[in-house]
């Protein structure tokens, strides 16, 4: 259908007004406005949330791998003494990360007081940390996950 410019005009100011007059309305009846959210946000909240769910897939299987290790070393009777305030036991914890709640830990140091444990010195413990294996093998300082595995026969992940 063929307008003439003045009711092309009129017809665009008629529409308008409409749609001050509803947001108007809504506005009295306290529905706000609310635009739509942008493309782009929704996108880079997707990705966030599957390198975040990747990054929980791969520390729990590498977590629980751990967890067999450690809590093999402990069947296979291996022991680590160490001492609360020992930075070098502090860094062989780290590399069983979470799962070191399982390993064979001796805590020598007494809270408040610069005395060993009894069980410490009657292991012979003089530096820490110090691991002792069922065969009586015993090594000191901080060692690799892959040299406790070979003393003790656990695997790896």
């Amino acid at each position: 259908m063929f307008c003439h410019p003045l009711c092309a005009s009129w017809y665009k100011k008629f529409i308008s007004m409409s749609q001050e007059r509803r947001k108007r309305q809504q506005e009295r009846e306290g529905v706000k406005q609310t635009k739509p959210m942008p493309g782009y946000i929704i996108v880079a909240v997707a990705i966030v949330v599957v390198f975040a769910a990747a990054y929980y897939v791969i520390r729990h299987r590498q977590t629980s791998r751990l967890d067999a290790f450690a809590k093999c070393l402990t069947a296979k009777q291996a022991k680590m003494y160490g001492a609360f305030w020992c930075p070098h036991c502090e860094e062989q914890k780290e590399k069983f990360a979470s799962s070191f709640q399982y390993a064979p830990y001796i805590e020598c140091g007494i809270k408040g007081s610069q005395a060993i444990a009894p069980v410490c010195t009657e292991a012979g413990i003089k530096r820490f940390p110090t691991w002792i294996f069922a065969d009586g093998t015993r090594v000191e300082g901080e060692h690799e996950l892959d040299f406790l595995g070979e003393q003790t026969g656990c695997s790896l992940p």
